[in-house]
């Protein structure tokens, strides 16, 4: 063995042998080696596996099995489902979660994204280009039937993921989603919503009123669904008067639409 090979393996050691004498501190892990003895006795003098370096983790014998809440769960497999349904000529994503919502579709379908982000992985189904989509490509005008932005517009202009900083680079990502939508065309769209606001430099928080107005400005709205503050989803949601002005009673929930270009 390399010595440094020799030095890691060292202080891994001594980082489990410390993290063990944290552990014998805490009865209530006794059960880690009562488990551990049982599958030393279990083994006896089978050495078909080595008994390598103790690794405790502790947090996962009483964890559910997953979690199946919160908006990028709920909003990815719903418009993903919906996009399966819809089974557009050509779709293309916008800056959408893309071991989410893009791996979702690609499951089923090709799906073009484009992301101001860089990736180097090549995956079947997807194809990628880099770009600001605040500076529209003149190429992509009426170029698609299906536009999805998930959880993405919100960011656009606020400098998080390298973008140049523009108050107004949310609106021009609509408007030139709008753009690049054939007449007739369907966009999924999601954002924050509750109290109109910027949290910089994470995102903004779009009040259900603004959206309401800003999208029937080109667009209507088929429908409307939401995850709410403590993660859970709720489908097809009347924009009565009442759930515009308390916005669904959300502080910092997701507005999930589905808008028809004019």
């Amino acid at each position: 063995m390399k010595s440094s090979a020799k030095k890691i393996y060292k202080n891994l050691l001594f980082n489990v042998r410390k993290s063990l004498n944290s552990i014998k501190k805490h009865t209530k892990f006794d059960w880690y080696y009562n488990d551990f003895n049982e599958l030393k006795r279990q083994r006896g003098n089978d050495n078909t596996f080595e008994l390598g370096p103790m690794r405790p983790i502790l947090s996962d014998k009483n964890d559910d099995g997953g979690v199946m809440s919160g908006h990028y769960f709920h909003q990815d497999l719903y418009v993903a489902r919906l996009i399966h349904i819809a089974k557009p000529e050509k779709h293309l994503d916008i800056g959408s979660r893309m071991d989410g919502f893009v791996a979702h579709v690609a499951s089923f379908r090709e799906i073009e994204i484009i992301d101001i982000r860089p990736y180097k992985n090549h995956v079947k189904n997807i194809r990628y280009r880099q770009a600001d989509l605040m500076i529209l490509p003149p190429e992509l005008i009426d170029y698609c039937d299906s536009v999805s932005s998930l959880h993405a517009i919100e960011h656009f202009g606020l400098g998080r993921y390298g973008d140049p900083i523009d108050y107004s680079g949310y609106l021009k990502a609509i408007n030139n989603i709008t753009k690049i939508l054939k007449s007739g065309g369907v966009f999924y769209f999601s954002v924050p919503i509750g109290p109109q606001r910027i949290e910089f430099n994470a995102h903004r928080v779009f009040s259900l009123k603004y959206l309401s107005e800003l999208l029937s400005q080109n667009y209507t709205i088929h429908s409307f669904s939401f995850v709410d503050d403590k993660g859970d989803f709720f489908e097809n949601v009347m924009l009565t008067n009442e759930n515009i002005s308390t916005n669904c009673g959300c502080y910092y929930g997701c507005g999930i639409f589905t808008c028809i270009k004019k």
